[in-house]
């Protein structure tokens, strides 16, 4: 709610200091305090359940009433579940798109940032102006089209189906990305592009050697955004992959859920868990400096 500067001596936030001396300012940030941690156990409770009772036995899912802390700990199970049911091969899977996935995003949409805020051609104000609107467009409405282009597309007529280009590619059309990247962009000197453009730099190579290195923690950012969704994704896998050898974690899980004992399955869903949660722990600085330096406040 509130915090202090970096000489110490000021708090800002959503309570100023002066607030904060009075009555209601701390009244208010206490109840902000305990509404916040009431969200933090909400968004906790979860995942925590799932780590926790995936170690339990069988019975303990069936005792009244249920136990919450395991009386049992069975570690064996994670290595069973994980060899039973060749979660290896699923983990690569799903990691070879995610690697792709971000690696695309990061391309196409920092260029395309890069090109609103800094080269800015003719029509780059109707061209942000879409892309804002797009913002405005429920998703469900473009699964259809984008479907029909992925079972025939429109230039060579080529089908995707049952392979990865699908969710690749629409990793590079995130507009809020396009947006966040635009923000950040506009604050780097033009005069350090005009100079790499006189030592005979090009679009592409000002991108890469001059605004990438400049914007390592937004392009973090949208690493870690770009990952968490691919890893997590479940409806476009589900949708356009059909052989079970090309199958992510998630379409697995799915796959399985009714032939496996309530603890296997929460094992199965931890292992789902475990990489973005990881990812989102250490690297959620980037997150929230890259949001910040952006620009883009919620």
């Amino acid at each position: 709610m509130h915090r202090k500067t970096d000489a110490g001596s000021k708090r800002t936030g959503v309570i100023s200091e002066m607030d904060y001396k009075g009555l209601h300012g701390k009244a208010l940030y206490w109840i902000l305090f305990a509404l916040l941690c009431i969200a933090v156990a909400v968004s906790l409770v979860p995942p925590l359940y799932v780590f926790v009772s995936s170690v339990k036995d069988t019975k303990e899912f069936y005792q009244i009433p249920p136990t919450i802390i395991p009386k049992t700990v069975d570690l064996s199970k994670i290595v069973e579940v994980w060899k039973r049911y060749d979660f290896k091969r699923y983990y690569l899977n799903t990691a070879f798109v995610a690697v792709f996935s971000v690696t695309w995003s990061l391309f196409s949409n920092g260029l395309a940032g890069y090109v609103l805020s800094k080269i800015k051609p003719r029509g780059h104000k109707i061209v942000f102006a879409l892309v804002m609107a797009s913002l405005m467009i429920p998703t469900t409405i473009s699964i259809v089209p984008l479907y029909k282009n992925f079972v025939s597309f429109p230039i060579g007529g080529f089908s995707m189906i049952n392979t990865y280009f699908p969710m690749i590619l629409m990793t590079g059309c995130n507009a809020f990305m396009v947006i966040v990247y635009k923000s950040f962009f506009d604050g780097i000197p033009t005069d350090l592009l005009d100079a790499a453009e006189i030592d005979g730099c090009g679009t592409v190579a000002k991108f890469c050697h001059i605004v990438a290195p400049l914007s390592k923690s937004v392009l973090a950012t949208g690493a870690i955004l770009a990952f968490n969704a691919t890893w997590n994704d479940f409806f476009w896998p589900y949708l356009v992959l059909k052989e079970s050898s090309k199958a992510t974690v998630m379409i697995e899980i799915f796959a399985v859920r009714g032939s496996v004992s309530q603890d296997k399955l929460l094992v199965l869903l931890a292992f789902a868990i475990l990489p973005p949660a990881l990812i989102f722990i250490f690297f959620q600085k980037n997150i929230m400096q890259g949001l910040t330096m952006s620009g883009i406040k919620g």
